[in-house]
């Protein structure tokens, strides 16, 4: 049986560099770890072996990197099928990706690419996206990527703005979302909008988990999604107004390199677990 993640839960990645120190973490340093399944299916060996016995001890939710939702190439039904007997296997919390392309008509391009923000596209993700709940049985939740150019709408498309793009994709397809608040961050910079109201223009029941991380500050105005670096204030204060707003959430603390020493990783979850524990657990506005 698959239990929930408590919504004050806190999280890690289960990355290669850290398997060690999460291994060695006494109880209670962490609620729950995130793995990116394409890293893990098959693996064998000694990362095998101690990825599971983690897994076996925490729960595990998963997020992943190949699915290319919003992509023209076919979806990867084949895959999935596999992922799904990965996530029951391990009964997986929660299942989430990217809402964006990651492949074309020659194969992956290992990177997530943005979507055009139009009608057209809201119809083609949602479709991929109700296609792959229907093969994992299992709701889905889709994260709000960062990006550095918008793709202009298709001639003859309706064009939407970033948050209505977002809004139209989880009603259509009936999903859930993962709130990246470092992107959202990111990309108000990035593009010129206000973060938090872009926060407040989401659908609050929708969001199944919260993503924390760092990022560089590229130059004035501009802003670089890396997960290698402390998460910085202005994210801090995001993350607390979205408690405000839609309650306590579970939420994972990215980090994908330059690690830092593990006890500065274990500060970064006390201060989430500090946000928390300063949020009601109602949601306070609708």
């Amino acid at each position: 049986m698959t239990v929930p993640l408590h919504p004050r839960a806190v999280g890690l990645g289960l990355r290669r560099a850290l398997l060690p120190e999460l291994r060695a973490a006494p109880p209670g340093s962490f609620d729950f770890l995130e793995a990116a399944p394409e890293n893990w299916i098959g693996v064998g060996g000694a990362p095998g072996e101690a990825f599971a016995e983690l897994a076996s001890r925490h729960p595990l939710a998963c997020h992943g990197l190949s699915l290319s939702l919003g992509g023209p190439a076919p979806l990867a039904e084949s895959f999935l099928h596999q992922l799904r007997r990965f996530l029951d296997a391990h009964r997986a919390p929660l299942y989430s990706e990217h809402l964006s392309a990651c492949d074309d008509s020659l194969g992956q391009l290992y990177d997530l690419l943005p979507l055009p923000f139009s009608d057209e596209a809201v119809r083609h993700v949602a479709a991929r996206i109700r296609r792959a709940q229907d093969i994992l049985g299992r709701r889905i939740a889709v994260e709000n990527i960062s990006y550095y150019a918008a793709i202009p709408p298709g001639a003859g498309t309706h064009a939407l703005t970033e948050l209505e793009f977002v809004n139209a994709v989880l009603a259509e397809a009936d999903c859930d979302l993962l709130l990246d608040v470092n992107n959202i961050v990111v990309n108000a910079t990035n593009h010129g909008y206000d973060a938090l109201a872009f926060l407040r223009g989401l659908p609050g029941g929708r969001i199944a988990c919260i993503h924390v991380a760092g990022h560089r500050d590229e130059a004035p105005g501009l802003k670089i999604d890396t997960h290698g670096a402390a998460v910085a204030d202005p994210v801090w204060a995001l993350l607390s107004q979205a408690y405000a707003l839609f309650g306590p959430r579970p939420t994972l603390l990215e980090r994908d390199f330059d690690f830092p020493p593990f006890d500065e990783l274990m500060g970064e979850l006390d201060t989430v677990r500090g946000h928390l524990a300063a949020t009601p657990a109602y949601r306070r506005v609708a």
